[in-house]
């Protein structure tokens, strides 16, 4: 277990040192000067050349790649994320703001997502290869197939404009969430929809059912004692893939909505070359990445025991 843990711990740090690394080349090297861009959103205008230049000394874009890069990421090393390239106000703050709309958004949207998908494929499994099956992998693969920037729009067009039961834009109510949440919910009920069923007819053809059913084995306790536990295995790694990947299709929807969070404050970041701020969402979105990774171990270890006896 120790050998495991400190595998975890090597993978997470490289991990998050690729990332900051892979980030800022790819900012230092975007077409366009950072500086101007830089000094264009903190004085929204066009402004001289020597401003530039002040700009340039200040963010430490004149030092070079390296010497730019070291002076970022030692800060970061004891928890300083450092000052934000246009505002000057600290980085933290306002990322912790950021989250706390859209962290509620990703768990709503995977509490629904499985609230959908479950009751799906509980139907399509009970009858594979029957109609109800074909309708409900049907809705899932349409679920699937259709773009989280379409369907948003489809909603708002239909519950926001049509009907008038839901804002479309904002995040003053709670209401507001609805919408955002619904468009996140149905694509990953769509992907989770097709692994619980696949997971639940490949753990009712394991070859040791039968012989559990002639012992006079109730079917309710080899469903809950077997079927479940094995067809668990894969939900949990698609359901913490899921919740990673919400992060990246929050930033599409988020700006559909006119939601604050992560999405606006990623992309008003980009726009400005605010290296501190972009930095700051790609590490935290590694660190989440690694965390759901590493509870998916744990996970695995507890739904099946021999895992941990394989590591051993």
């Amino acid at each position: 277990m120790i050998q495991t843990m400190l595998s975890l711990v090597l993978r997470a740090v490289v991990v998050l040192v690729g990332s900051a690394l892979v980030t800022f080349v790819l900012l230092w090297n975007a077409p366009g000067d950072p500086a101007m861009a830089i000094a264009m959103a903190r004085f929204n205008a066009v402004v001289p050349a020597e401003v530039v230049d002040q700009v340039r000394a200040e963010a430490g874009l004149d030092a070079g790649f390296w010497p730019a890069f070291k002076a970022w990421i030692g800060p970061l090393l004891v928890g300083d994320f450092g000052r934000s390239s246009v505002t000057g106000r600290e980085v933290w703050p306002d990322l912790v703001t950021a989250v706390g709309y859209t962290y509620p958004l990703a768990f709503l949207a995977l509490f629904w997502g499985l609230a959908i998908a479950l009751p799906l494929a509980i139907l399509a499994a009970s009858r594979p290869g029957s109609v109800l099956d074909r309708v409900c992998v049907a809705m899932a693969s349409t679920g699937a197939a259709m773009p989280a920037f379409w369907l948003g729009l489809l909603l708002i067009l239909l519950f926001a404009v049509k009907l008038a039961w839901l804002p479309a834009m904002g995040a003053r109510t709670a209401s507001h969430i609805v919408l955002p949440a619904l468009t996140l919910a149905l694509g990953v009920a769509a992907s989770l929809t097709r692994i619980i069923r696949s997971g639940i007819l490949e753990a009712r053809d394991q070859n040791f059912l039968p012989a559990l059913q002639r012992r006079g084995v109730a079917n309710s306790a080899i469903e809950r004692d077997h079927v479940a536990p094995h067809a668990a295995i894969p939900v949990v790694t698609v359901f913490g893939l899921e919740l990673a990947f919400l992060l990246e299709g929050l930033v599409m929807v988020e700006v559909i909505f006119g939601r604050p969070g992560l999405g606006g404050f990623l992309v008003n970041a980009i726009d400005a070359r605010d290296f501190p701020k972009v930095q700051a969402v790609v590490l935290l979105t590694a660190i989440v990445f690694v965390a759901i990774n590493f509870a998916v171990d744990i996970f695995y270890k507890l739904l099946d025991p021999r895992m941990e006896d394989r590591d051993a």
